[in-house]
């Protein structure tokens, strides 16, 4: 089998146990059981919006109802209980039983290709509309069905309060008259695409302009299980519903917001699709269509922009576990009983050589008699440092890592002093002004320091990988499965399986440039030279000797008000929504930091470790808004 990290999960859905076997609960706990909308998003549209990978497909194929019903036809297995356990938490089941019958729906590119007909916008955009409520009504039926617990006979529809009247449009409210005139409407309105000539607007088939609703007249579906009668509300998710035309999508949006409608809708799609200010989430944004989101529809993102610990620990734990489903999946790794992440990739400390160490204190003495750093301040300053060393719980803190920890308080020691003028009168080796302190900051800016001058790996073990993904499951798996193909060599050549630091900084930083390389969205080369221009800064100002950011800089950030200022329409704004919709940069808008709110424009993980950053987040760059035109070459065009 081929590294089944470098697969896409719903590359797995013709199998669907196998799918099962492999897929994570984490994103429904994560992103649906905890959303403050939670008790309406079965009720009003929601809109899912994720980066590309993020987990959007994953999401709505383990939602559908034959996956539920295969999940509960046998909970004995532990997965499978998991599983059940989420859907429960995101409100696909009630008191053990399915609440929700829910169909996935691609939006293929035919979809879009009815935009391009000669007709009037709003013929074009039913068209396509009623195309997909009848293949939602025609998937439903498909997904009551599949798993051969009943028959079509034994589906009851249900209407909408005071829509009786309208349900011979939909085929009444039997499944088989429903199927059926579904499949007239899908043959009708696809024989209206699939021509070569479309035909004219008045020879357009009956079934095809005949007035179709099913979203709005059906309420729920009731059906046997095991052995009683049990109702279900319906759900269809429209995915990668960003395929359409701008201009479609709006319509498509519009005719899904009725608020009678209790058929739910969710929509699954990417960032990109929305509009900049949207993405770069201004206080001014408009809302949709006069729609508030909250009260008419809901937006469930599905990466967190916000770097907590509490996101990265949520991630981490969905990360770690998508990992110990697709290990075993690994032929060479399961046939050597090897399939624990964490030990195929130990987070020892690396340490510098002897010589190295040698080096790097004799590097240490002379630039303390540069300083002209008496004796007795040394000792002081060494003493913070190894205090902080006995005192803290991190394992990597060897004699590279105090060494390192020192040489940079030496030289914050000397600019604190410089700032100070002191009279003849005063002693030669003042106080500084504020205390010298070592804490775990330090320490992180002094592996970084020792990493970009002796080599010494920065990002390694399961958690930097994590941390790397920024959330998106996609970019996850390619960083693993790049790890795991070089593990699964090693298998194949009976060699030693677990990677050192050093190899596993080599495979992520190789992978993170080819990840880049590969950008194939709009702007990307605009992209490319904005995040490599800031990253080189980044890195100029984590390396000065003082480490004046500590752990180090991978950002820039934007006063508010120059934010603010920016226009709906500015081609800046455009190329920013990319950057940020393809996982180049992330972006926090009102940071607090220095008594002033800033748009936090942060580099992603992917570009920190091609350019040897840290991942934590705080130290930035202050720029003006003019810097991003200038890093964009949007200022020369």
């Amino acid at each position: 089998m081929a590294n089944p990290f470098l697969r896409r999960a719903t590359e797995y859905v013709r199998d669907d146990e196998a799918f099962l076997s492999i897929v994570s609960p984490t994103p429904l706990t994560t992103f649906l059981a905890t959303n403050k909308h939670k008790d309406d998003m079965f009720e009003v549209p929601v809109r899912i919006i994720g980066s590309p990978g993020s987990g959007k497909t994953m999401l709505a194929t383990l939602a559908e109802f034959k996956m539920v019903e295969t999940i509960l036809k046998d909970k004995t297995n532990q997965t499978n209980r998991a599983l059940a356990a989420a859907l429960a938490q995101a409100g696909f089941l009630q008191d053990g039983r399915p609440h929700v019958a829910a169909v996935r729906v691609p939006m293929e590119s035919e979809y879009r290709d009815f935009w391009e007909l000669p007709y009037e916008p709003s013929v074009k955009a039913k068209l396509a509309f009623w195309l997909v409520q009848a293949r939602a009504v025609l998937g439903l039926i498909r997904n009551l069905t599949i798993n051969k617990t009943r028959e079509i006979e034994d589906i009851e529809f249900i209407p909408r309060a005071n829509y009786e009247a309208h349900l011979d449009q939909i085929g009444g409210l039997s499944a088989v008259g429903i199927r059926n005139r579904a499949l007239a409407v899908q043959r009708a309105i696809y024989s209206v695409g699939a021509g070569l000539r479309p035909p004219k607007f008045e020879n357009l088939p009956t079934d095809a302009t005949a007035p179709y609703a099913p979203f709005d007249a059906i309420s729920g579906i009731r059906i046997d299980w095991m052995g009683e009668k049990i109702e279900l509300s319906p759900l269809v998710m429209l995915d990668d519903i960003h395929a359409l035309h701008h201009d479609q999508l709006e319509a498509m949006f519009g005719m899904l917001s009725h608020r009678e409608m209790k058929f739910g809708r969710w929509l699954m799609m990417r960032l990109d699709a929305l509009s900049p200010s949207a993405v770069l989430r201004s206080s001014g944004s408009q809302p949709t269509h006069n729609r508030a989101s909250g009260r008419d529809f809901v937006d469930i993102r599905m990466q967190d922009d916000e770097k907590s610990d509490r996101v990265r620990r949520q991630f981490r734990t969905m990360a770690s576990d998508m990992a110990k489903r697709y290990l075993p999946l690994v032929e060479a790794l399961r046939n050597k009983n090897a399939t624990d992440i964490e030990r195929l990739l130990p987070t020892e400390p690396p340490q510098l050589t002897s010589g190295q160490i040698k080096q790097l204190e004799e590097k240490v003495s002379r630039e303390q008699s540069k300083l002209g750093i008496t004796l007795s301040r040394r000792r002081e300053i060494d003493s913070i440092v190894d205090d902080f060393i006995k005192r803290t719980k991190s394992h990597d803190n060897g004699p590279d890592v105090a060494l390192a920890m020192k040489r940079i308080l030496l030289h914050r020691y000397a600019i604190r002093i410089a700032r100070s003028t002191p009279s003849l009168f005063e002693e030669m080796d003042p106080d500084p002004k504020t205390p010298l302190k070592a804490d775990s900051d330090l320490a992180h800016g002094a592996r970084l320091h020792l990493h970009h001058e002796y080599g010494r790996p920065f990002h390694y073990g399961l958690n930097e990988i994590c941390d790397a993904s920024d959330a998106n499951a996609e970019v996850f798996l390619q960083f693993a499965g790049a790890l795991v193909a070089s593990i699964e060599t090693r298998a194949i050549r009976n060699s030693p399986l677990s990677l050192s630091a050093r190899d596993q900084q080599s495979i992520l930083v190789e992978k993170a440039k080819g990840i880049m390389d590969d950008w194939p969205f709009a702007h990307a080369q605009r992209v490319r030279t904005m995040v490599d221009t800031i990253g080189r800064e980044c890195l100029a100002e984590s390396l000065l000797p003082n480490a004046p950011l500590g752990a180090g800089a991978n950002a820039v950030a934007i006063l508010e008000e120059e934010m603010e200022a920016l226009p709906i329409d500015d081609e800046l704004g455009v190329v920013l929504k990319h950057a940020i919709a393809n996982g180049a940069v992330t972006i926090e808008r009102n940071y607090g930091q220095g008594g002033k709110l800033w748009a936090l424009i942060e580099l992603t993980g992917t570009v920190s470790l091609v350019h040897g950053l840290t991942f934590n987040r705080g130290g930035f760059l202050p720029k003006k808004i003019e810097y991003l035109r200038q890093v964009t070459g949007l200022a020369d065009a």
